[in-house]
């Protein structure tokens, strides 16, 4: 059976964000997959981005499959999903209501949106368990409609450290609020006797009003990189000596993937599916949002040299049993051809 089938994706999907690589990896792996552009301006859509939406979505036929990204899906309202005759499947990242700095009266708003929206998906793959069990629990999804697909993890050489006297710590990730970069550097300045350098790489362009105080406190030991290229990015992650992890909550937490196949010693909160994606012996976890357990923790990493050395082998070897893109592109394509008439 040949599968006719499109992935729709609002925005731009070259962005340099965990869940657009999730979704150009499994675009590429995908026979019979092909990308249907959403506008920008999810998950909050303007009146126009919504008609657009509207028609590309509707526009698709009946014995077709749709796989549409959480971004958008989630908050499209039923007026516009009561127009799509394609079969629906959604991909969730993780809910649209869990992004750090909401209003109570807009995460209200999106958990009710997105709900009611899950209702019209025949499946839903989710990116981690956790996520899947928070889709039962407070979303009313069936569990025997949701298929887990972890994200694929790209193998790499075994980061070779910096060689330097200074320790080089590595943090990637947008700069938005739900990252906890604040966290992060009020951590760090607890630190401030140790020697270290930070590099965060990842966009500043996001969330301006969050991203402004932090490049005040930038300093010949913080420094905000913004979006790498993939060859940059790669260059940061081989000469770093400790990865850190400062988010409030996460549906997987990819970068520690990419952290993990590299072998590096990591630092992490507890945010979301973080306690799934790395195993305790293979990083030290803190309680997400605490700047002194951040701290404590930073500081044994720092200061101890055997630990690590022990947390960077545990990385590694947990590194090599991620699952591949490959195995991930098979997941979701068994659920589509499942969902396809």
């Amino acid at each position: 059976m040949e599968l006719s089938a499109a992935f729709a994706i609002p925005g731009d999907l070259a962005c340099l964000t965990g869940g657009y690589a999730y979704d150009r990896e499994v675009l590429a792996r995908i026979a019979g997959l092909r990308h249907l552009p959403l506008p920008q301006g999810f998950p909050f859509p303007t009146p126009d981005v919504l008609a657009q939406s509207a028609a590309r979505l509707s526009a698709m036929g009946s014995d077709e499959v749709l796989l549409c990204d959480g971004l958008a899906f989630g908050a499209l309202p039923e007026h516009v999903l009561k127009q799509i005759s394609a079969r629906i499947v959604a991909l969730v990242h993780h809910p649209l209501a869990l992004e750090t700095g909401l209003s109570a009266e807009v995460t209200q708003d999106l958990v009710l949106r997105e709900r009611k929206a899950l209702g019209f998906a025949r499946r839903v793959i989710v990116t981690s368990p956790i996520t899947r069990n928070l889709l039962v629990r407070d979303y009313a999804v069936d569990a025997a409609r949701i298929t887990v697909a972890l994200p694929g993890t790209q193998r790499a050489s075994r980061a070779r450290g910096s060689g330097a006297k200074s320790l080089q710590l590595l943090a990637v990730g947008s700069v938005v609020p739900r990252k906890g970069y604040d966290v992060l550097l009020d951590a760090l300045e607890k630190c401030d006797d140790l020697d270290w350098h930070l590099t965060i790489a990842g966009s500043l362009e996001r969330t301006p009003d969050y991203v402004q105080p932090l490049l005040a406190r930038a300093s010949d030991r913080i420094h905000f990189a913004g979006e790498v290229t993939s060859d940059a990015l790669d260059a940061l992650y081989d000469r770093t000596d400790l990865f850190v992890m400062s988010s409030h909550y996460e549906g997987y937490g990819m970068v520690l993937g990419e952290a993990m196949v590299r072998g590096l010693p990591i630092v992490t909160t507890d945010g979301g599916a973080l306690v799934e994606t790395v195993p305790e012996h293979a990083a030290l976890r803190v309680k997400a949002g605490d700047a002194a357990a951040l701290a404590q923790a930073l500081r044994r990493a720092i200061t101890d040299q055997n630990l690590r050395h022990t947390l960077a082998d545990a990385s590694f070897a947990e590194g090599a049993r991620l699952p591949t893109w490959d195995e991930t592109a098979h997941f979701i394509a068994r659920v589509l051809k499942e969902v396809a008439p």
